[in-house]
């Protein structure tokens, strides 16, 4: 899951980005309203934190921006301590939930993964796959009962199959959902990854569920059914 944090605080924004990161999220930082309407409108994120006191565009214009954009992004604004003026303001202009601060961490992520669920077409909480079993909420992966421990990485480009299941996923596409917007190192890392997570989910159950497409990418398929 991809995640961009739209805050001018740099200590709060770089504590947000190792925390989302750590939890799996691929995470983009910009530091005011310009930048992050930017960043929002070049590339596709699963949701959005949006502060409200931004330099150059407060978040309500950022917000009220990207819908007039026809951009419906997830977005979660976070608002001033008792500000119940700005929550109404964050929901007329768009947003779909918004957090006070002070705010506890473990509540920042369950609204944002509320939000991707609510939001996003009413996502299951979990995606079953024949005998493969993906809960994004608890980031475990299971097939025919057995743990597959997956890392950060194989975890989001597993989910993201999973999420378009049948569908030829391009290389690209993998990298821009799983990497944050300044990567720009070696596009082979994806078949690295690859690799590594076919030996964990397919060769130990003799299943080929991720399939390569040559010259098109990558797709996740039912091989049990």
């Amino acid at each position: 899951m991809r995640i961009l944090v739209i805050e001018d605080d740099k200590r709060l924004a770089a504590t947000l980005r190792r925390g989302l990161e750590a939890e799996g999220f691929s995470v983009d930082n910009a530091l005011d309203g310009e930048q992050g309407l930017w960043l929002a409108s070049e590339a596709a994120y699963d949701a959005i934190v949006l502060d409200i006191m931004l330099p150059k565009l407060n978040g309500f214009q950022v917000c009220a921006q990207l819908r007039e954009r026809g951009n419906w992004t997830p977005i979660l604004m976070l608002t001033a301590k008792d500000g119940e003026l700005d929550e109404a303001e964050a929901l007329d202009t768009g947003a779909d939930d918004y957090l006070t601060k002070p705010f506890s961490f473990v509540v920042l992520v369950a609204h944002i993964r509320a939000l991707m669920r609510r939001v996003a077409g009413e996502r299951p909480s979990q995606i079953t796959i024949g005998d493969l079993v993906i809960d994004p909420g608890a980031r475990t992966c299971r097939r025919d009962g057995h743990d597959i421990v997956l890392t950060s990485k194989e975890f989001a480009i597993i989910e993201f199959l999973a999420r378009r299941l049948g569908d030829v996923v391009p290389k690209a596409e993998l990298l821009e959902h799983a990497w944050d917007f300044a990567y720009d190192g070696d596009p082979s890392v994806i078949e690295v990854h690859i690799s590594n997570i076919r030996r964990k989910l397919d060769r130990p159950f003799g299943t080929r569920s991720l399939r390569t497409v040559r010259g098109s990418g990558y797709r996740l398929v039912n091989d049990r059914s």
